[in-house]
């Protein structure tokens, strides 16, 4: 039965249409935006998921750059350590060549000396940015990550001691030839410092080393975790594109279904002529 009043033919038509519609502006969304997931109300999950871990992967990559700062800060003062260490290395041999007999100790005592003013100055250049790791003991504390563990936040910490060069350089300075009654004494003194400032060189290079490996991790897991939440939330371009071009046929005829329903009450007016 045909009525002029009400067209259902054009109702479906028009229900099918809104459809295809909506269906074909959500592909462009997707299209347009890259993402298959924008909100809550898509994918509540997938959603919450991906911005907890989108948060976790940025804070990796600002916790790796503060460890930048960190590292440069141990590697200028494992430098100055190294320098410190050869300069030892020197002031000792010396302090052996003084045991002999007929050596001028006045002459050696310069050269002391001077290895001693070298020191100083290595000492001194050994920071960076301000931050000096070669004239202390104390501990310091460097955050290197965060961690979830049953639902719970905190953060993961390393930490290294500072090195006291300045106090393996006193201990040096401490030594007079020109003036010493027990050579030998002095000899073990300056053997002491030496295997000191090995110590520390020795011990700045492990910290270095260990913030490398610590920052080449927080690197490819940042990595790892901007690739799940890719995974995740992520268009597939390649199926959006099919399923772009599906739509807008699907538009054209249910556009054209649409049309031939409106006609329907004109082919009525035929009935009456």
């Amino acid at each position: 039965m045909s009525s002029i009043l009400t067209n259902s033919s054009a109702m479906v038509a028009l229900a099918t249409l809104n459809d295809v519609n909506r269906g074909l502006n959500e592909t462009q969304n997707r299209v347009s935006s890259g993402l298959a997931i924008r909100s809550g109300k898509e994918n509540a999950a997938y959603f919450a998921i991906s911005e907890t871990m989108s948060g976790d992967s940025g804070m990796f990559k600002a916790i790796n750059e503060g460890m930048t700062s960190t590292k440069n800060s141990v590697a200028t003062a494992r430098l100055g350590a190294e320098t410190v260490s050869d300069l030892a290395e020197e002031f000792t041999e010396r302090v052996a060549f003084a045991q002999g007999d007929g050596i001028n100790l006045s002459d050696v005592q310069g050269e002391l000396d001077a290895l001693v003013s070298r020191m100083t100055a290595a000492i001194d250049q050994s920071t960076f940015n301000g931050d000096d790791l070669v004239n202390g003991t104390a501990t310091v504390t460097v955050i290197s990550g965060i961690s979830r563990s049953s639902g719970s936040f905190a953060t993961t910490n390393l930490t290294f001691d500072q090195v006291d060069l300045g106090a393996i350089r006193d201990t040096l300075d401490g030594i007079d030839l020109s003036t010493s009654t027990d050579l030998a004494a002095d000899l073990v003194t300056a053997e002491g410092a030496l295997a000191d400032a090995i110590t520390a060189s020795t011990e700045l290079g492990v910290t270095e080393k260990t913030l490398d490996g610590q920052m080449e991790f927080l690197g490819a897991l940042t990595d790892t975790l901007d690739s799940g939440v890719s995974a995740m939330v992520d268009a597939n371009m390649e199926e959006e594109a099919a399923r772009l071009q599906a739509y807008q046929v699907q538009q054209q005829l249910a556009t054209q279904s649409l049309s031939i329903a409106n006609q329907a009450p004109q082919n009525i007016l035929s009935l009456f002529r």
